[in-house]
């Protein structure tokens, strides 16, 4: 049965909750720097909220919440005549993706599940609404669904529970694989369709008033690329863009469908992401409406009506949202005012914006969750991101630019471990995954505890990372394995030569991507690292295609793949498992969906063959992101025994 996993749900309503957002009391002070050392379970502990989310008229708040080590979709009043808490419980093989608030009674809810269907594994999505108090779960048109059915486009601002969404109606005919667009009530389950499915076109993009407006139609077998556009839902659509990807053109996709007939989007046309205005139909770059030296943006936040933006999301040493609505940014100054040196970001915000959900902390400190009614002043605390650190301050984190062997000038995250000194420290270097992807200085429950084991952590940001412009991404291209790779050794002699790390003392540690180079520099530098650490690395880019071709788009993930490796097996630690001189621990869950557990198991038998021992710790449940607490400690656990007898502290 297609999504048979997801037929395993439930829920239940939690009694004997503490009602924490019924507390008001002020905001507690910055914690005292010196702090007792810190146990493993601390730090392997879940975030006691995850991406909370405010309703409409601020007087809820949805989310996942850690019980137990394990997560749970929540729904909680923050007001005591709201109700009492309630919460999902679903089963272990379903993921809950996404939630988001439809009105003040109803929530839309992503889930998805692995599923074998004639025998292959695919992964399926579906839609439920749930209603705020948790006793009614409506299941949006799951009979006459695909694979993929949880997209959705736009939610309704006036009161009333519709969306609109796309999915696949079937898996059998090409008609019903290539998405419709439907509009549902979520609270009886009831779809009207509104657009049918075209040929290749996979993402359709409705405006704030609920009229779809354009759709991108890609072939993965061409690689060509267009944009259908219409005014209204009273227009046909008609094409206004082509591309052929493998010209190395691309097309300009709106992120906003302004009031007056224009457009916003994102382009890198002068070598960084920005926000630019752009004119309809005939997508023209406009007014540049961001600027962020040296960076790139992250993205946007659009306005109540959805016609504008409030902000411009980016990155620079730290997150940040830089307001351009007035009231809100006035809020953002006065709380950055507030909590200094701490840092305080607005999460989330009823539709009036007038009630806040806002986190503070910083690089040193979980932090804490607090809610803001602009109406009576201070702010009431809800919960400790971390319960077991609270607010305690713990090692301190900085960035840093060190130069390449080549010269390019690499940024860097480092955390330099308390009570240790400043010089001469066991250095480990902690490359992030994806590879298009950064660090930046934010809360780092792995880095922070290997900093509380006495070892000093830097992250490079390697050529090839995310957030740099174009320029810096392309360096990437070609070099997995190898510049990529020196980026990283560079990192050791930088610290070397600033005194602060031992270089005859350094490890790497590393998950996903950063897996791979762990790997790799154990095949590649042994003469460097003393040990390397991987969690759900990558062993063979060769196979890492095969896998990824079975999903959408995957003939041209592989264009990709391979432009950035032209030589798979000569750059694959798999094959080069001889050449490693140094312990390894590799540890990988077998719930991985997105680097599979045979990369791994790959690894280790490449390693007993060539007669090396290695370390092998494969987790049952264990998926790609840590969403367990038992399989973060376990982990962790290992982590440290393996530092402690290869590279001690």
């Amino acid at each position: 049965m297609l999504g048979a996993s997801l037929a395993a749900l439930g829920l239940m309503t939690l009694t004997g909750m503490t009602q924490e957002a019924a507390k008001t009391p002020p905001t507690p002070a910055p914690a005292a720097a010196k702090v007792g050392p810190q146990p493993v379970e601390a730090f392997a502990a879940l975030p006691e909220f995850e991406r909370p989310a405010l309703s409409p008229d601020g007087t809820r708040i949805a989310g996942k919440r850690a019980l137990n080590g394990k997560q749970y979709l929540m729904v909680a009043p923050l007001l005591k005549d709201h109700g009492k808490p309630a919460l999902a419980a679903l089963s272990d093989k379903v993921d809950v993706n996404w939630w988001r608030w439809v009105n003040d009674e109803w929530l839309i809810v992503g889930l998805g599940s692995q599923d074998t269907i004639q025998g292959e594994d695919y992964y399926v999505t579906r839609l439920i609404g749930i209603r705020a108090d948790m006793q009614k779960m409506v299941k949006i048109d799951w009979d006459n669904s695909g694979f993929r059915a949880d997209e959705v486009l736009w939610t309704a601002q006036d009161g009333t529970p519709r969306i609109l969404f796309a999915k696949q109606t079937g898996i059998y005919s090409m008609a019903d694989v290539y998405p419709s667009v439907f509009e549902a009530d979520v609270s009886t389950g009831r779809v009207k369709r509104i657009a049918n499915g075209q040929t290749d076109v996979w993402d359709w993009y409705a405006d704030g008033q609920g009229q779809l407006r354009m759709g991108v139609r890609y072939s993965d077998e061409t690689r060509k690329q267009s944009i259908l556009y219409r005014q209204s839902n009273a227009e046909s659509f008609r094409t206004i863009a082509r591309a052929d990807g493998r010209k190395a053109e691309s097309v300009l996709i709106p992120s906003v469908f302004r009031a007056d007939g224009t457009a916003l989007a994102i382009d890198d046309s002068d070598g960084y992401d920005a926000l630019y205005e752009v004119s309809l139909p005939d997508l023209k770059l406009g007014r540049k409406l961001s600027t962020v030296t040296g960076y790139d943006i992250d993205g946007i936040i659009r306005n109540p009506a959805g016609n504008d933006i409030s902000a411009i999301r980016y990155t620079d040493q730290s997150y940040h949202d830089a307001w351009t609505d007035p009231h809100i940014k006035e809020i953002q100054e006065a709380l950055d005012k507030s909590v200094a040196p701490r840092r305080a970001e607005i999460v989330s915000w009823n539709t009036a914006r007038t009630r806040f959900l806002v986190t503070v902390g910083s690089p040193s400190s979980a932090g804490a969750l607090y809610y803001w009614d602009t109406d009576y002043g201070n702010m009431q605390f809800l919960s400790w991101t971390n319960p077991q650190l609270k607010g305690q301050r713990l090692s301190p984190v900085r960035t840093v630019r060190y130069p390449a062997r080549d010269g390019t000038v690499i940024e860097a995250v480092l955390t330099l471990p308390r009570g240790h000194g400043t010089k001469n420290l066991p250095l480990i270097v902690m490359p992030h995954g994806g590879p298009f992807a950064r660090d930046a200085e934010s809360w780092d429950w792995w880095s922070q505890y290997l900093a509380e084991l006495g070892y000093v952590v830097i992250q490079p940001n390697y050529r090839g990372s995310s957030g740099y412009g174009t320029a810096f991404a392309k360096k990437g291209e070609g070099e997995w394995g190898l510049k990529m790779q020196d980026d990283l050794d560079d990192a050791v002699a930088w610290a070397a030569k600033e005194g602060i790390a031992d270089p005859k003392r350094a490890c790497m540690v590393g998950a996903s991507y950063g897996g791979y180079a762990a790997m790799r520099a154990a095949q590649r530098n042994s003469a460097l690292y003393r040990c390397a650490v991987s969690y759900a690395g990558v062993s063979d880019l060769a196979a890492m295609k095969r896998y990824d071709s079975q999903f959408l788009f995957g003939k041209t993930r592989s264009d990709w793949l391979k432009k950035q490796a032209p030589d798979y097996r000569a750059v694959s630690p798999r094959f080069g498992a001889a050449d490693m001189a140094i312990p390894l621990l590799i540890v990988h869950g077998k719930a991985d969906k997105r680097v599979p557990v045979n990369q791994s198991r790959m690894m280790v038998a490449a390693l007993k063959a060539a007669g090396k021992s290695v370390n092998y710790i494969e987790q049952p449940l264990a998926d790609h992101h840590f969403t367990r607490a038992e399989d973060r400690l376990e982990f962790l656990k290992a982590m440290a025994a393996f530092l402690a007898q290869h590279n001690p502290a």
